[in-house]
């Protein structure tokens, strides 16, 4: 069995990251991967089992480096709408310092390669925004819905305002963020 080098595992991130977001899931090959991580086709192989192993992999550690950044220092005993407004404008900092990700994740996660156990694992990472979401139920916050339904309403409106930033057609400044995180605060409330 070959030695994995993690340089190595990283360069295959950053390479398959690039060209998806450049030529796009479906024409990214693992040869091509190969060619712009500089290494050779079977080496990926050694890192991983197949275009989905690779992109379910990678899809989890962006995912993971994410839920980090948003929940590193996340205080769940801060008044419910202070809690929230924390990790909106945590998600939107981040997805703004790492617009490759962002647009990685756009693209795969409406992807059906994206299985099952990565999508579990998902709703792990966020059990900080999921127990903020059950807290406001008890107290009657929130409305009373099934809470992925809550993070739809929360995440969906912010995430198309990045888009909508990197496209061009609107800006982030500090009043537009304010406007959409209550909007977002607004759609979820009892």
């Amino acid at each position: 069995m070959r030695h994995k080098d993690e340089n190595k595992n990283e360069n295959i991130f950053n390479a398959t990251i690039q060209l998806i977001n450049e030529i796009g899931l479906a024409e990214t090959s693992m040869s091509k991967i190969a060619k712009k991580a500089k290494v050779s086709a079977s080496t990926i192989y050694v890192y991983f089992e197949n275009k989905e192993d690779l992109l379910n992999k990678l899809y989890l550690n962006v995912k993971k480096m994410m839920t980090e950044a948003i929940f590193n220092n996340f205080d769940a005993s801060l008044p419910l709408q202070e809690a929230f407004e924390d990790a909106l404008r945590k998600f939107v900092d981040f997805t703004l310092a790492n617009k490759d990700y962002f647009l990685f994740i756009e693209q795969f996660q409406n992807s059906p390669l994206l299985n099952k156990i990565s999508r579990d694992e998902i709703t792990d990472m966020c059990e900080p925004l999921y127990s903020l979401f059950e807290k406001g139920k008890k107290q009657y916050v929130f409305k009373q819905v099934d809470t992925n339904l809550l993070a739809i309403f929360t995440l969906q409106p912010v995430m198309q305002f990045v888009k909508e930033h990197f496209n061009g057609t609107s800006t982030i400044d500090e009043a537009n963020l304010n406007k959409v995180i209550q909007m977002s605060w607004d759609a979820i409330k009892a």
